[in-house]
């Protein structure tokens, strides 16, 4: 069948492979060109040039109507709805649609049918954009969802898809519908769903936790015993959805999912998406904040069941006002499905609480004040340290949140005199406080007069060597995006990358990275690294970069603190066995800023243990005094040097020194590896492993 010309310029918009920038705005991309279309029929937006008229725009809008109906090629559902709508043909359409596609969907297509062509299109605009900005899986954009619940009829689509999705996986679980797996859901219906998920979640829908929890456990397990999936594409979707719209609960039905799968690879996958969606809940702080604290006190027969949630969850187990060690033989015996459900909502607070921490943290670098209000009497808020403006600009801090009638915020040291920040370390250390994140003893980056010389980007955090798979996993972890090198490209693979996170205020810091070339392997399937090498650090404003001085001091801190936990945890030169150049200047050179706060946090230490009188502190090392030598190991790597010569002398790990002995954080294990091997070589005649013992009397 050959079309006429406006026809098949209607055809080249709707299968995206117009090419006439003369005939239609935008009209290689077929929303938008659509969307012109529609808007040349008002009249009121395009120009003369492009005008055509509606009764022939109408026929041509017919005969390629029947052409996608002769040829079955209904590919672009909204933007065939918009030419339905401009031929009259709705009901021809919506019959085809109905064989190809299944019922969820299809009712999504009768909504639209029932609004007029412009609204239509519109959409249909809306959807080719998604595709164009997000080609992996081309959600719609938030605004698109936002505008999609104002729109006839869609709000109350959105619950009734997602109850028709729930009571399908149900009567699959009941053995009414044939399982077969991936099968429960055609590609149309996973995308229907996830636009109603979406919008359910972006409007915090008070009916949505519960039907979304049962979906998911639905859709995570087969009914059978086998290893697969009623829809793992489904899971996945919703996922993402999560991730762009969280809430503490969806996260919490994700994570129960998550527990309940058989499939080997969906919880690592999902794992790696939590990272994101819980960083993204800091975006949301007004639901983050309604995460309940999660304390308990139930009777179970004679007994107690106790959640706590002052500092680490735990469920425990009373009789009167003795705490028991284990669940009671009678509880066990007598109520196993109780036992059971504590558990699980034991496991859930603290996951809930790990969610709201994070969230937490992420926000406070943040320009706008989040509604802490909403935390008053949660136990997380009491260990933390807040600052109250007492008058116009003047902010007082206090441990615990309280609520009077002023603005209020979290303490940051980067806000705080030398002399305030030690107070309060001493206050958190004197408590023996375990704060929720390392608030007191956090690091701060000021600018440096090198990077007042480079002016617009920074190499305090240059040439380091990492070990590439973990830093990526951390830098994912906390935000970054981008972080791919080697893998995919048989004939060469990349060798460089950028690593980019969102920032407050619009900006965006970005982290430049290259293989080292001594340090990955070339097969047919491309590049696999082991080994990376860090480069500068920028910071944008849209797609320029900006001074150093003109970013947010607390932005700045935040941002160079990511870069100096990855590479603290990350780099080359921690192996206690490594060897070369970069690993001498790293594993016993100048200290990082982390590195000074665990000096800080050590010199408070070390005065309240028994091997005090054989140590003592220089700028880099902790010095200790053995009775065969004197060792000096290095706050930052943890390496160790023996005096008189300088030896090196390896050890992994030494004994634990944590009874009676509190830490005040411990984000990468390295305080605790310190004081391990400074209680092991303050004692070093009692050394009885040959390995190191070798090395001492060398």
């Amino acid at each position: 069948m050959h079309l006429s010309p406006l026809a098949q310029r209607l055809h080249n918009l709707i299968t995206g492979t117009a090419n006439d920038p003369t005939y239609w705005p935008e009209a290689s991309q077929l929303s938008a060109g659509l969307g012109a279309a529609v808007r040349t029929v008002d009249g009121s937006l395009i120009s003369a040039p492009y005008a055509v008229d509606g009764q022939r725009l109408a026929v041509a809008a017919r005969e390629l109507v029947g052409y996608l109906l002769d040829e079955h090629q209904l590919y672009e559902p909204f933007s065939v709805l918009a030419a339905a709508g401009l031929a009259g043909m709705d009901a021809e359409v919506s019959a085809q649609f109905a064989e190809k596609r299944g019922p969820i969907a299809v009712a999504e297509m009768e909504v639209v049918f029932g609004w007029d062509v412009e609204l239509r299109a519109l959409l249909a605009e809306a959807m080719a954009k998604a595709m164009r900005e997000r080609p992996d899986h081309a959600a719609p954009l938030p605004a698109v969802i936002e505008w999609l619940s104002s729109q006839p009829g869609y709000l109350d689509f959105a619950r009734t898809a997602l109850e028709a999705a729930e009571a399908r996986v149900t009567a699959i679980h009941a053995g009414e519908i044939p399982y077969r797996a991936e099968k429960a859901f055609d590609d149309g219906e996973k995308r229907t769903i996830g636009r109603a998920v979406r919008l359910a979640l972006l409007r915090d829908e008070p009916w949505l936790p519960e039907l979304l929890d049962r979906l998911l456990r639905g859709i995570a397990v087969a009914p059978t015993q086998a290893k697969t999936l009623p829809s793992q594409g489904l899971l996945f979707e919703i996922a993402r959805a999560v991730e762009e719209h969280p809430t503490p609960e969806a996260i919490s039905a994700l994570r129960a999912a998550r527990q309940a799968t058989r499939h080997a690879g969906v919880p690592k996958q999902l794992d790696r998406m939590f990272k994101r969606i819980e960083a993204a809940l800091a975006n949301r702080l007004e639901v983050a904040f309604r995460i309940p604290d999660g304390r308990l006190r139930q009777a179970v027969g004679e007994h107690t069941a106790v959640i706590s949630t002052d500092g680490k969850v735990e469920l425990s187990w009373w009789h009167g006002d003795k705490k028991l060690k284990a669940v009671p033989a009678a509880v066990r015996r007598e109520h196993p499905e109780e036992v059971k459900r504590l558990r699980e909502l034991a496991k859930q607070t603290a996951q809930q609480q790990a969610t709201l921490v994070r969230a937490l943290e992420a926000g406070c670098a943040g320009e706008t004040a989040p509604p802490y209000r909403q935390l008053e009497g949660h136990p997380v808020t009491d260990r933390l340290i807040w600052e109250f403006e007492v008058s116009p600009g003047v902010w007082r801090a206090e441990l615990g949140l309280t609520v009077p009638d002023v603005p209020v915020r979290l303490w940051h040291p980067a806000r705080a005199s030398l002399e305030e920040v030690r107070a309060w370390r001493e206050v958190v250390q004197g408590k023996e406080l375990r704060q929720p994140y390392k608030q007191a003893f956090r690091e701060v980056y000021l600018l440096t007069p090198a990077e007042e010389e480079t002016r617009d980007h920074s190499r305090r955090f240059s040439d380091h060597m990492l070990r590439y798979g973990q830093a990526k996993a951390l830098l994912t972890d906390r935000g970054w995006t981008g972080m791919s090198l080697g893998h995919w490209d048989p004939a060469g693979g990349s060798d460089e990358c950028t690593a980019a996170k969102k920032l407050p205020g619009g900006l965006t810091a970005t982290w430049d990275f290259h293989l080292d070339e001594h340090s990955y392997e070339r097969d047919g399937y491309g590049i696999t690294a082991s080994i990376c090498v860090s480069g500068d650090i920028r910071f944008l404003a849209g797609v320029s970069p900006i001074p150093l001085a003109e970013v947010p001091p607390l932005i700045l801190s935040e941002a160079l603190r990511d870069a100096d936990l990855a590479v603290g945890v990350t780099s080359t030169g921690l192996d206690p066995n490594g060897q070369g150049d970069y690993w001498q200047s790293y594993g016993f050179g100048a200290l990082a800023e982390s590195a000074q706060v665990r000096r800080d946090a050590l010199s408070r230490l070390i005065g309240r243990t028994t091997i005090a009188d054989r140590c003592t502190m220089t700028d880099r090392f902790l010095v200790v005094r053995g009775d065969l030598r004197t060792y000096k190991i290095h706050l930052g790597s943890a390496n160790i040097l023996m005096e008189p010569n300088d030896a090196y002398l390896c050890i992994v790990s030494g004994r634990d020194p944590h009874a009676g002995l509190f830490l005040p954080f411990e984000e990468d294990g390295r305080l605790a590896l310190i004081l391990s091997k400074a209680f092991l070589l303050a004692n070093d005649t009692a050394i009885t492993d040959p390995s190191i013992t070798r090395q001492i009397r060398a």
